[in-house]
């Protein structure tokens, strides 16, 4: 086919192609090419047209992306624009869908986002304004054969069409607001240490969802309006000064009747720990980064874990200092992730009685009185949870509907009912009095235990399958796959987004790869991949070529790490 001097580069070269076998794709991998405004540059190409798709990048420089100052003056700029134009490339994409032949031919796809504004790898905006754009891109075949036609038209007309509806379609009062939306949420949230909160839900949010499954706000739902003794008030750059309920530090219940939106409320506190897009109802909600919620998890492993603060003194001398399980019960799963997030840096737990285990929460008067404490290995967290408090400092929100043990050691008790907020702290402290527990009062456990930092063994995060090469994958917020072994993380609900899920995946492997060596405690690897995320962006810990990362909590991949069956520590 004799080449039209009109045509780009890049499509004289699919033109050439059209009719040979799909290997001949290979010659694009590497390569760069001029495309309207942007520069392509191919970072993948897949082997045939039913294997994962190839993966290429948009470059755009300042003058081409003509974004507005506010998007890249600073951080919060950055991050704000970058998911403002993720969703904008995602809309366009969802009008733009066909099928070119064989497999995956014609697929053009960006990594979907939830409603929380996370760091990513699908857009990046830099400091000087230019744009990186990542895509997965189907290359047309039939069967084995390229469809070179038309692959010239979805790359060389389709995508340049993409590139200026995308960019020179922004709605910039609404990118605006984008914005304001993100830098209120960090203001806020970093007022809470000063005013001594854990959290700020302002008026009017819309806590409940529209289905247990769904990120989407209910509509009708009752709005969040804190009574006068819980308010607080906060300033806002974009929203102003802002009335709302202030959960303050120390040890707080949250109770209620069964359906009253105990729950609810706990995970908006959850999910609070990430800024959430306007619409959300919940963009004017913060949490402290270090919340984590906890729960029982039974089955899970447990690696090196000093228990003793939980457990001790079990039949047959079985020592809890640096305890280990392939499969824990429900009580030993929670004191286990308690002390693995204390460990990470937890300042807040998050607990819910109905995932937690009754006998790690209380031991009732009768039950006591049946088994003397002597006999009975498990410290209730019921008497360690003032201590964490007044100790260590580190604050506790529960969700009660019948441990009424706790009313005696909380300093804030909030009642729904109807989705309705009370302050019930007065009353809670009236009914202690009145129905003294006596024995079975919470009391003094003891000092808490000083445990040794644990050192992973970097020969047990290999991510190999026998002779064949690493293999690192993710489902959904599911599980990871990591070598030969599986991590369940299912019961990690501060896992939002499936990118991260693929990015605990690549930590994972950085730490496989030297990162860990045999030296550094969990807590020193944690900080270290923290300060590369912050120094260098999301490619400087996760798989470069890829454009469906985001950027997950430390805590999130200390829990994936210490679900990995294959842990040893030195």
């Amino acid at each position: 086919m004799k080449p039209d001097p009109h045509e780009t580069d890049l499509v004289q070269l699919l033109r050439c192609l059209d009719g040979r076998s799909y290997a001949s794709y290979k010659e694009l991998r590497g390569a760069e090419f001029e495309l309207g405004p942007a520069r392509l540059r191919v970072l993948h190409v897949q082997g045939d047209p039913f294997a994962a798709p190839s993966r290429i990048q948009l470059e755009l420089d300042p003058a081409k992306a003509s974004l507005p100052g506010f998007c890249a003056a600073d951080a919060v700029g950055r991050r704000a624009s970058a998911d403002f134009l993720q969703r904008a490339w995602i809309a366009a994409l969802g009008r733009e869908r066909s099928r070119l032949g064989s497999g995956k031919s014609g697929l053009l796809e960006m990594a979907p986002v939830g409603p929380e504004m996370l760091q990513r790898s699908g857009v990046q905006v830099s400091e000087d304004g230019s744009c990186h754009v990542r895509l997965a891109v189907g290359l047309p075949a039939s069967g084995r054969r390229i469809l070179g036609i038309r692959a010239a038209e979805l790359l060389g007309e389709k995508l340049p069409a993409l590139v200026e509806r995308v960019f020179g379609e922004l709605d910039l009062e609404t990118l605006r607001v984008h914005r304001q939306a993100l830098e209120d949420q960090v203001v806020l949230r970093a007022a809470l240490e000063s005013r001594g909160l854990v959290a700020f839900l302002a008026d009017g949010s819309v806590l409940p969802r529209r289905t247990g499954t769904s990120s989407e706000p209910l509509a009708g739902a009752v709005p969040l309006r804190a009574p006068e003794s819980l308010a607080v008030e906060l300033e806002a750059p974009g929203a102003g000064r802002l009335r709302g309920l202030g959960v303050p530090r120390g040890v707080s219940l949250i109770v209620g009747g069964g359906y009253h939106g105990k729950s609810t409320l706990l995970g908006a506190l959850q999910a609070s720990v990430y800024d959430h897009v306007p619409g959300d109802g919940r963009e004017l909600c913060v949490a402290d980064r270090a919340s984590v919620t906890v729960r029982a998890e039974d089955g899970r492993c447990v690696t090196g874990v000093d228990l003793r603060p939980f457990i001790g003194n079990l039949p047959l001398g079985v020592d809890t200092a640096r305890f280990c399980t392939q499969d824990a019960s429900g009580s030993t799963s929670q004191a286990a992730a308690i002390v693995e997030a204390l460990e990470a840096g937890c300042r807040t737990l998050l607990i819910d009685e109905d995932t937690a285990a009754t006998n790690f929460l209380i031991r009732d008067a009768r039950m006591r009185r049946l088994i003397p404490d002597e006999a009975e290995p498990i410290t209730p967290f019921l008497d360690r949870v003032r201590q964490l408090w007044e100790e260590a400092g580190v604050s506790s929100v529960l969700v009660l509907g019948g441990a009424g043990d706790y009313l005696d050691v909380a300093d804030c008790v909030i009642q729904m009912v109807a989705y309705e907020l009370l302050d019930a702290t007065e009353r809670a402290r009236e009914v202690a009095a009145e129905l003294p527990l006596g024995e079975a009062r919470a009391r003094a456990a003891g000092p808490w235990p000083r445990a040794q930092p644990r050192v992973p063994d970097r020969g047990s995060l290999d991510a190999g399958r026998g002779r064949r090469a690493e293999r690192v994958r993710s489902v959904r917020t599911r599980s990871i796959e990591f070598g030969e072994h599986e991590i369940d993380v299912s019961l990690m609900p501060q896992l939002v987004d499936a990118s991260q899920c693929r990015a605990i995946g690549d930590a994972l492997l950085e730490l496989s790869r030297g990162l860990c060596n045999s030296r550094r405690s969990l807590a020193e690897l944690l900080d270290e991949l923290d300060a590369r995320f912050e120094e260098s962006g999301i490619d400087a810990v996760c798989a470069r070529s890829f454009g469906d990362r985001a950027r997950p909590r430390r805590f999130e991949i200390a829990a994936a790490l210490n679900r990995l069956r294959s842990l040893s520590l030195c």
